[in-house]
């Protein structure tokens, strides 16, 4: 084992990068389970409409639909699901020196990046088209408070994939460093594994 290999040991055995990005990790899933949960306990306890699954008829008389439309969502949630295992694959390209397998999964995880926040985009836009805002009621609170964090995070982790996706075209992403994709991909893995709890809880649940 090489020196500089020794340095970044710890006394677990583990490498001090992959030990932070864990300990990163832990602190950022108490972080969304404080913001599910506020979610969870303020569900249906809105005072005023719009809701997410009953149309609502305000004291004007104005009438509102449901928010919430699955079929986009879904959408996003599958190809955020496939992007997971595109960035898999993009690993396996750089621990193996495969130059064109590493860019072309990487770029394809990218685009799976792009689309989800779009849609997230295109959905926030929607709902305060249909009188949903942060200040309407709690659920509009919670529920762009919690989907906006997630929504942060894919974009942090389409900004670290892009940087990784630059380094490779470079040619600065060898074997010996793949450490740094592996790192971004534990990230990713993350941003995905929370979605997969937060679309049954905002989106499925009544």
């Amino acid at each position: 084992m090489s020196d500089h290999a020794h340095a970044l040991e710890t006394s677990t055995g583990l490498d001090s990068r992959k030990l932070a990005i864990w300990t990163f990790i832990g602190s950022e899933c108490m972080f969304f389970a404080s913001l599910i949960s506020t979610y969870v306990v303020y569900r249906n306890k809105s005072l005023v409409g719009p809701f997410p699954h009953e149309a609502w008829v305000s004291p004007a008389g104005q009438h509102f639909e449901p928010i919430i439309e699955i079929p986009l969502v879904t959408a996003g949630t599958a190809v955020l699901l496939f992007s997971s295992f595109f960035v898999v694959l993009a690993l396996y390209g750089a621990q193996r020196g495969n130059r064109k397998m590493m860019i072309g999964w990487l770029g394809a995880t990218i685009l799976c990046g792009f689309f989800f926040i779009g849609m997230q985009v295109y959905e926030f836009t929607h709902f305060v088209h249909k009188g949903l805002t942060l200040q309407t009621n709690l659920f509009g609170a919670s529920f762009f408070t919690l989907t906006g964090f997630h929504g942060t995070h894919v974009t942090i982790g389409v900004i670290w994939l892009i940087t990784m996706f630059i380094l490779a075209l470079r040619g600065q992403l060898p074997p010996e460093n793949s450490i740094n994709l592996e790192m971004a991909a534990l990230y990713w893995h993350f941003v995905d594994v929370v979605w997969v709890v937060i679309f049954p809880v905002v989106y499925l649940m009544k």
